[in-house]
């Protein structure tokens, strides 16, 4: 596998680079570590400053690649790094892409909300624009207790199949628990459903029949999944919530403790774009680290 982790050196990204050396890599393995420079020309009073600041940083650019190369050395995988002149989200991608990156690593740094970190906005233009599948680690967090516990919502469609691909590829530890989770609409959307079933005995009925429908259409989504996943992870586990699925998504990864968030980059069921609602949603307020797979 071929990981680009780009760095600016913060603390972010050297939680990414300290989540890399959980994962159990082969010698075949690259990971590319990319710093990136930009520069805005300026005129007058102000350019010696400027001229001096460039050469501070071209300085400092060297010792920020190095730090993240030392965290990476425990990792059984080839390292090389990258320093690059130009807008930070502009080169992540372009390289990501001219290289022929299977993943691309960033932290997440940006603001802290409550509770979670919203992501800055290099890494939500990366997320947005690149091709390629990128991981948002959200730390530094605490040392991980057991497992690490993954939650991947699908909705059956092909972005959520090129997730499942992206989620096989990646060598995460064997031990590594996955929770395959489908959302389903309510019946009525515009009608809270405990008062629905208060109507009469055909809403019921209606409600009751739809419910059944739903369930068994999920089931086939979670075992399509799981069919595909098997071959890769031994600790599956389904789970059908219904609702919104931002909101259940995010409470589901609460419960689980999950350490990843794994959607497709359309967002659930059928939301067109390159990034749909619900992932950029789930990029800014999941507490946990998040991976957006492409098609």
């Amino acid at each position: 596998m071929k990981i680009l982790l780009a760095t600016d050196g913060s603390e972010y990204s050297e939680g990414a680079a300290n989540f890399l050396t959980g994962l159990n890599f082969a010698s075949d393995d690259e990971i590319t570590v990319l710093h990136a420079l930009s520069w805005a020309p300026v005129l007058g009073q102000w350019e010696y400053l400027y001229i001096d600041l460039k050469e501070i940083r071209y300085e400092i650019a060297p010792k920020i690649i190095d730090s993240v190369v030392n965290i990476l050395k425990p990792v059984n995988a080839k390292i090389t790094s990258l320093l690059i002149d130009g807008y930070p989200d502009k080169a992540i991608i372009d390289t990501s892409a001219d290289r022929d990156i299977d993943l691309v690593v960033m932290g997440a740094r940006g603001l802290r909300g409550v509770g979670s970190i919203i992501v800055g906005s290099v890494t939500k233009a990366v997320a947005v624009k690149s091709s390629r599948p990128v991981l948002i680690i959200k730390s530094p967090r605490p040392e991980r207790s057991g497992n690490m516990k993954i939650l991947f919502a699908t909705d059956g469609s092909v972005h959520s199949d090129a997730m499942g691909r992206v989620l096989s590829s990646i060598p995460f530890p064997d031990d590594t628990e996955i929770t395959v989770l489908n959302i389903m609409p309510t019946v009525y959307e515009d009608i809270p459903e405990r008062f629905a079933m208060e109507i009469n005995d055909r809403i019921k009925g209606i409600v009751a029949g739809k419910r059944k429908a739903e369930i068994k259409e999920s089931g086939e989504v979670t075992k399509k999944a799981r069919e595909y996943l098997g071959g890769r992870f031994s600790k599956i586990e389904a789970l059908t919530k219904f609702g919104d699925p931002s909101e259940e998504i995010l409470n589901a990864a609460d419960t689980l403790n999950a350490d990843i968030i794994a959607v497709g980059s359309s967002g659930m069921r059928g939301i067109k774009g390159i990034l749909g609602s619900v992932a950029r949603y789930i990029l800014n307020h999941s507490k946990c680290s998040v991976l957006i797979g492409k098609t």
